[in-house]
């Protein structure tokens, strides 16, 4: 299949008109600069055509509480009540259900590839399911029928708190030790030997959730099959405060003392650290997730991105908890909230946020061979509408700061996923996804 793109972002980061690129199977086969006119039988994309997005943090359960939660007054703590309630009343054909919605929700948006950071593994009493993976395979499943890859990040979870046992809701996330969650992961990623389009990679959930001594064992899986591994790294300052009173050092401190910092790591949120954690980050190549639309919502606080950065961490970016599904606001809300923050503008450039949302994420979640628009690449093309009321006016030169800067979701017209287009005209293959939203959430 040929697509000819009236303007494309290309490496180096550079919007250039007239692209044919041309996709054979799953990858793209060729990039063809300067081509004036679509030829024949080439698909037209209007607008600005850009590299897939990675979502590369979600809890796709998690979307079922948009908008309930935002009645009443409260913290991240309250909030979590909240959700664990809906974590107590899903099981594998109703979470499916919800996922594919929620996933597709992600295509329309121009994500083709999600980091599922999951921990909703037994039975609501704790029991494992026949299967003991079998909410994993439901997740797979549901990213596979709504068009993207993923990786689906099987987090450990063992307890409550720092020094805690798991208790109500929590208890159907834990596996009782790390040895036994790498009995099940191991034959969760036994399933899927050789799937190009599912990594079953690792997840620490948090020092809160994980004792120190546990996390060797998770590092040592990630280490062994080469696959992402993932935590919840000082989302809360009260978080920070308990870890410091156990164990005399900052959650990045403990994470670093036993081994799960690294190239293949992603510390999501990082939201409240110090010098020497941005350090420890920087200088150990761990990527830093930032969810700036959830830690908004939560009031959790604005994250050092640019620090982070120039320490050495790829930023990426993740919609967490989903209280919206918008990759730009994602990219944007980086450079934003900093500003506010700072006081000052011009932390971050259109490419580098760019950068965030597609190569440094989809490289995060175990697919360094996507998220650029060059043969080779996993063929992901996302279009973006450069004449709607919010990106009216852009040109050549501007286009990429209108569509990081203006652009929503919505504006997104078409999506090639893996090589397969899988929204045209704005509308997904599945047909209209709010309905399957509502169904899905309101069966829960």
């Amino acid at each position: 299949m040929n697509y000819w793109c009236e303007l494309a972002w290309l490496p180096p980061g550079e919007v250039v008109q007239g692209v044919l690129i041309r996709v054979d199977g799953q990858r793209i086969a060729e990039v063809l600069p300067g081509v004036a006119e679509p030829p024949a039988g080439a698909v037209r994309l209007a607008g600005l055509t850009l590299p897939g997005f990675a979502n590369a943090h979600s809890h796709a359960f998690h979307r079922a509480l948009r908008g309930s939660t935002q009645a009443e007054k409260g913290s991240f703590w309250t909030w979590r009540e909240q959700m664990y309630r809906v974590a107590g009343s899903l099981g594998p054909d109703s979470y499916y259900t919800l996922a594919k919605a929620v996933y597709a929700e992600m295509v329309l948006a121009g994500v083709t590839c999600v980091g599922e950071f999951h921990y909703l593994h037994h039975q609501p009493d704790g029991t494992p399911y026949d299967d003991p993976n079998a909410m994993g395979h439901a997740l797979i499943r549901a990213a596979r029928e709504a068009g993207l890859r993923i990786a689906l990040l099987d987090t450990c979870y063992l307890a409550g708190g720092v020094g805690m046992p798991l208790a109500g809701p929590q208890v159907r996330f834990g596996d009782g030790d790390a040895e036994r969650w790498a009995v099940r992961t191991e034959r969760l990623a036994a399933d899927y030997a050789g799937a190009a389009d599912v990594v079953v990679g690792a997840a620490v959930h948090s020092v809160r959730a994980v004792p120190p001594e546990q996390m060797p064992v998770v590092a040592e899986y990630s280490h062994h099959h080469a696959v992402p591994l993932h935590v919840h790294v000082s989302e809360q300052r009260a978080e920070n405060a308990a870890c410091v009173e156990m164990y005399a050092a900052s959650p990045v401190q403990v994470l670093h003392e036993h081994g799960v910092l690294g190239p293949r790591s992603s510390a999501v949120h990082a939201t409240h650290l110090s010098d020497v954690d941005l350090a420890l980050l920087g200088q150990s190549g761990t990527h830093v997730c930032m969810c700036p639309t959830t830690e908004r919502d939560l009031a959790d606080g604005v994250g050092k991105a640019r620090a982070a950065h120039d320490a050495g961490s790829p930023i990426t970016l993740g919609t967490d908890s989903h209280a919206m599904i918008d990759m730009f606001e994602e990219a944007r809300a980086v450079e934003l909230d900093e500003r506010l923050a700072t006081e000052q503008r011009g932390h971050w450039t259109a490419a580098e946020l760019l950068t965030a949302g597609t190569s440094a994420g989809q490289a995060s979640l175990g697919y360094p061979d996507a998220g650029t628009l060059i043969p080779g690449a996993w063929a992901d093309l996302v279009s973006v509408r450069l004449d709607s009321v919010r990106t009216a006016g852009a040109s050549p030169a501007t286009a990429a700061e209108s569509v990081v800067f203006a652009a929503t979701a919505a504006d997104v017209h078409s999506v090639v996923s893996g090589g397969r287009r899988v929204v045209a005209e704005g509308r997904h293959a599945l047909g209209e996804i709010g309905p399957l939203l509502s169904a899905a959430i309101n069966s829960i």
